[in-house]
């Protein structure tokens, strides 16, 4: 028995009316006037993506122009610290650097070390740094390809009763409460979490290091489960929903089901999903750099951080370059997997939207409630208490005066979170304003943004968090910083969508007829829609944003000790996880309790 590709079912399946709208649609599309316009869009998009590849490439080479330190006095500072830092001392540095040629030249004299495969010499030991680039990154990629398979295995272990359930006849959707308890773990939080019961409390797996089997298991689980969690849940949704569309009810009254209907109804709930997975592989990315500080891993993650920390701008250039490559290859596969999926029905209108998968959303409201209700009694318990004064001895155990305990310095832990609590919602209050302006302004024209929300997309807070720290060393106000550079990216992109739907309007398209001008028409006709949904989508994205904040304060790029800070109290208890498992288990607990309450919200959103 032959079966058609469920993309051409889904084509002859729908009603005539539609069909044949999108049969002329289709047609209208190939006339030369179409095509015209088409390419005119399209050579927007083109420009825009090339511009912004070329800007964050220049970017990258002004590095040691932007940095506050002089790369000439860091050279000399770290290889010879005796010789006085004479001006031609430092002046023979430049020129042997290259840096004194000024930036353009700087950045000529670095792409024609890249093409001859020369990246630079570090600052601080001397050597090239490509050798050890190229071995840190070799070990990230396994420990890549470990997390996606995990991350592959969980999202199809979460989807499976979703598509036997479709099978069967019983269209609805399964395990949403776990892929939201898998999404809701932040790479930095499971990590620790993790160590702390089956490394400490059941010595199933060793705790530190890398070079067998064993030693990859933590970290790969770490990395992987959250993205398994997010796929998982998003291909359940989008499983449920293709069980419903009318080809599937055409399949199975001819006779078409079990192996061969759940191979099409996958394909085709696949299709819109394959950009997740690169934001996947990107999350794995930026995931790396805190679980391999955790674990003591030698990959690209960890040396990127060293080198952030010690400014070493050579050695970052490498490594971040290395990761912006991985990451745009990851989206470019996406598309051309996409594409591979859809087949034959691309650009021909056979492919209808699915239907929505329906959810009342009251459970995860209730969750959003409850755990917004701790967080605000986690903050009233502890907002009147001193976070630097010394009260007790080290790591002391919780006690009626201590209710959750000291850490290593002898500080009151619950003081410190709920004081971390206030000044991470503080910062990822003004971060989320500015990165819904951001969104808002680069929204109005969704064409020339979508290079530069690309090239956004491609790159985590902590890669941004790590060149910020190049150039301005870490701080909290260079986290917040690193967070608004990439975080407005969905914003834009959401942005751009609304406002191309505003101006399909009727009333929007004869406006000009009625003689009102481009500004009048975008204030009082498209904006008024577009601000309240995006203002919406913006305060969904604010718990994400604090943990973005906290996750860089994890890995040394934030707020500096004695600010407490959540991802610092976490990241400063970490090394007496044995000792003292409260120090590390208040601020994780208070982690999750955030992500957890993101994850709800947005949730209850749907309908």
């Amino acid at each position: 028995m032959s079966t058609a590709s469920p993309s051409s079912a889904a084509s002859t399946a729908s009603p005539g009316p539609r069909g044949s709208g999108a049969v002329r649609t289709a047609e209208r599309m190939r006339r030369p006037g179409r095509l015209r316009l088409l390419g005119r869009g399209s050579g927007a998009v083109a420009v825009s993506r090339s511009l912004a590849v070329l800007a964050l490439v220049a970017l990258v080479g002004l590095l040691p122009w932007l940095s506050s330190n002089d790369p000439a006095l860091t050279i000399l500072r770290a290889t010879s610290a005796e010789r006085e830092a004479t001006p031609e001392v430092l002046d023979a540095i430049r020129e042997r650097l290259g840096l004194d040629a000024g930036p353009v030249g700087s950045i000529r004299h670095w792409l024609s070390g890249l093409i001859h495969g020369d990246p630079g010499v570090s600052w601080i030991s001397g050597d090239s740094v490509g050798p050890g680039t190229l071995d840190a990154f070799g070990v990230s990629l396994v420990l890549m390809g470990a997390s996606l398979a995990v991350a592959l295995v969980t999202a199809a272990l979460l989807t499976l009763p979703t598509l036997v359930d479709g099978l069967t006849g019983r269209r609805r959707s399964r395990g949403g409460a776990l892929a939201a308890a898998l999404t809701s773990l932040p790479e930095y939080l499971l990590a620790p979490v993790l160590l702390l019961i089956l490394s400490v409390y059941l010595g199933w797996l060793p705790p530190y290091g890398w070079g067998g089997p064993e030693r990859i298991v933590l970290p790969a689980l770490s990395l992987g489960l959250p993205g398994g969690g997010l796929l998982g849940g998003l291909l359940s949704d989008a499983v449920a929903a293709v069980f419903a569309e009318r080809w599937v009810t055409t399949w199975t009254t001819a006779g078409i089901g079990g192996r061969g209907l759940a191979l099409a109804v996958l394909r085709r709930a696949l299709t819109p999903l394959t950009g997740q997975v690169a934001l996947v592989v990107v999350g794995l990315t930026g995931g790396a750099v805190a679980v391999e500080k955790v674990f003591a891993i030698p990959g690209i993650g960890r040396a990127l951080l060293g080198s952030a920390t010690a400014q070493d701008v050579p050695a970052l250039q490498a490594g971040v370059l290395l990761l912006l490559v991985l990451a745009l290859g990851a989206g470019a596969l996406a598309v051309l997997a996409s594409r591979a999926l859809v087949g034959r029905a691309a650009g021909a209108g056979g492919l209808a939207p699915a239907p929505p998968v329906e959810r009342t959303g009251e459970g995860a409201r209730v969750v959003a409630v409850l755990g917004a209700a701790g967080l605000v009694g986690l903050v009233l318990a502890g907002i009147g208490r001193d976070p630097y004064a010394v009260v007790g001895r080290r790591l002391e155990a919780p006690s009626w005066a201590l209710p959750l305990g000291a850490d290593a310095l002898g500080r009151d832990v619950l003081a410190r979170v709920a004081h971390g609590a206030v000044a991470t919602a503080v910062s990822a209050l003004v971060v989320t304003v500015v990165c819904a302006v951001i969104g808002l302004l680069l929204g109005l024209a969704p064409r020339a943004s979508v290079g530069p929300v690309e090239v956004a997309n491609a790159a985590p807070p902590v890669l941004a968090g790590l060149i910020v720290a190049a150039v301005t060393g870490p701080s909290a106000s260079g986290a917040a910083l690193a967070v608004a550079c990439v975080a407005w990216a969905p914003l834009a992109a959401h942005a751009g969508a609304l406002v191309q739907e505003a101006r399909e309007r009727p009333d929007v398209a004869l406006a000009p007829v009625l003689g009102e001008g481009r500004a009048r028409i975008m204030l009082t006709r498209v904006l008024p829609g577009v601000v309240p949904v995006l203002a919406r989508h913006a305060a969904l994205r604010l718990p994400g944003v604090a943990l973005a904040l906290a996750g860089l304060g994890f890995l040394g790029l934030g707020a500096q000790a004695p600010t407490p800070e959540w991802g610092l109290v976490l990241a400063e208890a970490l090394p007496y996880i044995e000792r003292a498992p409260w120090a590390v288990a208040t601020p994780a607990g208070a982690l999750v309790l955030l992500s957890v309450t993101a994850v709800a919200a947005s949730r209850s959103g749907r309908s």
